[in-house]
């Protein structure tokens, strides 16, 4: 589940947890990201964080500063995705590309630490193996991706959509691969540890960037993504068709799912399961649901069980509502391309609430981008964690079908359900309307 192992048992709705004490954490230093509209004249202003943030700026979008924390203005509802931080409005697809790129910058430099850029990869196929090996600063690091070939394969070359699964893919496994697409087991733990706070730091990516890069896991498990996007590329032998694409993972590994999706354009699909706070789940609904009396995990609980953050996170554990974001506008970072949430009810420390209202926020992004076919999101109860249930393999081959194997008649339009009878809209979490992007 959310902030536990991918094996944990489910909990019923009267467990509870004793959550640990917040403190607070680094101040917030002052940066620079990319805000957007036309360049100003002169010399760019110099950036105060000494990361580059990956995806994060175009030669369009001006610079602009990311202000510290007590000069942030608290929003109590979900903010406003088309709104840029100085408050002009999105107006065009142009626009929303500056704010994504806004978006993206403000998300790695408060919430999950910058995401290197790009680096030289080199691979080769080892038996079922992709062997992956990054080198920076003259330092190499190597990885292997597991690549698991669709039945008959031997008698056709390929190559094959795939989805990759950050630590596993746990979906409907046979159906996926009885319909032609392969399975890559990403091995996240070896990139970037996450066994508990005494694991920042650990990992290959800190072998080749530093114990004290800012990166958390989840950004380090982003990175490496890429780096075994760039290896598949570049690697015919592995008989994978890179243009189609599909990122997955489960609890923790859903966090990191929606991250990687987020921050890598090449990702076609994004299926992010039982994902909770810090994935598909609002910081600010989760708050409030726990006030509630509710079992949630909040913000302030998961910046001290984990390194899935950047360390700094921490200073928002007291002050959600002071977030420029909350998660709908991560998932946004997706849009146009596939995103598909599936949810699990009978876990009431993913917030379900959350996720669900969350969810349908973030939905708007897509159709003021006239793309609500692209984004679905389904809530169903009675099983266990991270055990799909079979009422919900039609929507996850649906997705696969439309974004993996160019099925445009695949039914994906309105995939927005639950079983727990919550409100069909977030109306009751936005103060903002959608408009339509030109």
């Amino acid at each position: 589940m959310a902030g536990r192992s991918t094996q944990a048992m489910r909990i019923p709705r009267a467990a509870r947890f004793k959550l640990a004490a917040a403190t607070a954490a680094a101040a917030a230093t002052a940066g620079l990201l990319a805000a957007c509209q036309t360049p100003p004249s002169g010399p760019a202003p110099a950036r105060a964080n000494a990361y580059a943030y990956a995806d994060a700026g175009a030669s369009a979008c001006a610079p602009a500063r990311l202000p510290a924390l007590d000069a942030l203005p608290a929003h109590a509802k979900l903010p406003d995705p088309f709104r840029f931080a100085d408050g002009r409005p999105v107006a065009t697809r142009a626009d929303w590309a500056c704010r994504r790129a806004e978006l993206s910058a403000q998300v790695q430099h408060y919430e999950l630490g910058a995401k290197p850029a790009s680096a030289p990869v080199q691979a080769n196929m080892v038996g079922d193996d992709l062997v992956v090996t990054v080198t920076h600063a003259g330092k190499s690091a190597s990885f292997p991706a597991r690549i698991q070939l669709p039945p008959g394969a031997a008698n056709r070359p390929g190559p094959y959509p795939a989805i990759i699964g950050i630590g596993m893919v746990s979906l409907d496994n046979a159906e996926l691969q009885r319909l032609g697409i392969a399975l890559i087991t990403f091995p996240n733990n070896t990139v970037a540890e996450q066994l508990s706070e005494a694991s920042r730091g650990k990992g290959l990516f800190y072998d080749l960037y530093g114990k004290d890069h800012p990166a958390s896991a989840m950004s380090a498990w982003a990175w490496g993504v890429s780096r075994l996007v760039d290896a598949l590329e570049s690697t015919p032998a592995s008989r994978i068709d890179a243009r189609r694409l599909a990122v997955t993972g489960c609890s923790r590994n859903g966090k990191g799912a929606i991250v990687a999706g987020a921050l890598d354009e090449r990702i076609a699909l994004t299926i992010a399961q039982e994902s909770g706070s810090g994935g598909a789940a609002s910081w600010r609904i989760s708050e409030v649901q726990k006030k509630a009396g509710q079992n949630v995990q909040t913000l302030r609980q998961i910046v001290h069980e984990n390194v899935w953050f950047t360390p700094s996170f921490g200073q928002f554990a007291e002050q959600v509502e002071r977030l420029p974001f909350d998660q709908h506008e991560v998932m946004g970072l997706i849009a146009p391309r596939g995103l598909l949430a599936v949810e699990n009810t009978s876990m009431e420390w993913l917030g379900d609430q959350s996720a669900w209202y969350d969810t349908l926020a973030a939905r708007e992004i897509w159709k003021a981008l006239g793309a609500p076919q692209a984004m679905g999101v389904s809530q169903v109860g009675g099983h266990e964690h991270c055990r799909l249930p079979a009422s919900q393999y039609a929507v996850v081959d649906a997705f696969a079908r439309r974004f993996l194997l160019d099925d445009a008649a695949a039914p994906t339009m309105d995939v927005h359900d639950t079983d727990s009878g919550f409100a069909a809209s977030p109306a009751a979490w936005i103060d903002w309307s959608t408009p339509t992007l030109r």
